[in-house]
């Protein structure tokens, strides 16, 4: 199997864009901008202003894509940049994660305002009446989330085999998971996966609201120190990587981040005793994480049963646990999250940055770690860990 390095990121998130904003975040002793008034009460940590040109220079490609499009296009090309890698976009795999399109807003709002007041099986009747006259089938074709990865072929011009996922964070850990296999089982050399997360949308805020998973009502609180109000605060947050074989990496000269020694996705069956913290321990099982003291990036967003499933995790590990969460240096941004841990991680070995504490639970680090797991509970479920390594001087180009 080959060895597969993270060669390339390109993260957009509330600390800004690139290597040196996320460097500076993760060493910094505070959390990631919140906005408390636009979406109230619903907290949200906002994304840097960014000039679209530097990574889609055509103002029509621009004007035809919706804001998370454009989002994660441009994270794209930044990975690329990142690498090194634009010589080899037509040969690079494609796997995406992301969300679907934005909603009609007015026609949501128009629909609700119909059914107010109406018995169970009138309202029934008349939502099927006012969709079938005002949906447009095409509406929703065009806002797939595949198109996001369209996209990036068509600006960036990476055109090998392409893959998309959308729905949960989950999406955002298969993605890896997949292009690292692929790649380590020799189904090419150099692949690009990730995704994109706009934040300020009422439509989702209200969607994540109705499920229990967003804080809201109250300002900004570190993600384990939430209790008063669980639940995530939103993040825009754009997140992509470049994975390439070790061998490929070394014969252009390219230096490693990062090695991925292994990406673990699990699922529950939430019956017969089956719970979060047991599918996070087998997959944890699968990895081959050194012993002594277990360094854990956290994807914990802040909601209660997550939170709970990942704490009785680490405390079933029986060992000691430096805690980081990614969280508090970037958001929640569904499924660019797990991506985004990564690129984090990638820098904290590739640069040697040791993270200071932000709340109790995260505790002390006294050195930069060698090897880290990254954890992705996500807000609902689907359960995903990772093993990253530090790539020592003499193994690099």
């Amino acid at each position: 199997m080959a060895e597969i390095w993270i060669t390339g990121i390109g993260l957009v998130s509330p600390a800004g864009e690139g290597r040196e904003a996320h460097r500076a975040a993760l060493a910094a002793a505070t959390p990631a901008p919140v906005d408390l008034d636009s979406h109230a009460p619903f907290p949200l940590h906002p994304g840097p202003a960014l000039e679209l040109d530097r990574q889609i220079p055509k103002k029509g490609d621009q004007r035809q894509m919706e804001p998370w499009q454009r989002l994660g296009t441009y994270a794209a090309g930044l990975a690329l940049d990142d690498a090194g890698a634009r010589s080899l976009v037509a040969d690079m795999d494609l796997i995406v994660a992301a969300g679907g399109g934005e909603r009609d807003l007015a026609l949501d709002e128009s629909v609700l305002a119909a059914l107010a007041g109406l018995p169970p099986a009138e309202a029934a009747t008349q939502l099927n009446a006012l969709l079938a006259g005002g949906l447009r089938p095409t509406l929703f074709l065009a806002q797939l989330s595949n198109l996001l990865a369209g996209n990036i072929s068509i600006v960036h011009h990476v055109t090998g085999a392409s893959r998309t996922f959308m729905g949960e964070e989950q999406a955002g850990a298969d993605a890896v998971r997949i292009a690292a296999v692929r790649l380590a089982e020799g189904r090419g050399r150099i692949a690009l996966v990730g995704g994109g997360f706009v934040a300020p949308r009422w439509d989702l805020l209200v969607l994540y609201h109705s499920a229990g998973l967003l804080r809201h009502g109250a300002g900004f609180a570190p993600v384990f120190s939430r209790d008063e109000a669980p639940g995530a605060i939103p993040a825009t947050l754009g997140a992509f990587l470049v994975l390439e074989t070790a061998e490929s990496a070394r014969e252009r000269g390219a230096r490693g981040l990062a090695r991925i020694m292994g990406v673990e996705c699990e699922q529950a069956r939430r019956n017969d005793g089956d719970t979060a913290a047991a599918a996070a321990t087998r997959a944890f099982a699968r990895l081959s994480m050194p012993e002594g003291p277990l360094f854990v990036l956290s994807g914990a967003t802040g909601a209660a049963g997550a939170m709970a499933a990942e704490r009785a995790f680490l405390a079933g590990l029986d060992r000691d646990v430096v805690l980081r969460a990614a969280g508090n240096r970037v958001g929640w941004g569904v499924e660019a999250s797990f991506p985004a841990s990564l690129a984090l991680g990638a820098l904290m070995l590739a640069d040697g940055i040791a993270p200071p504490a932000l709340e109790p639970a995260e505790g002390a680090m006294p050195a930069a770690p060698r090897d880290l797991l990254v954890t992705g509970f996500g807000a609902w479920r689907g359960e995903a860990l990772a093993h990253l390594q530090a790539i020592p001087a003499e193994e690099q180009p």
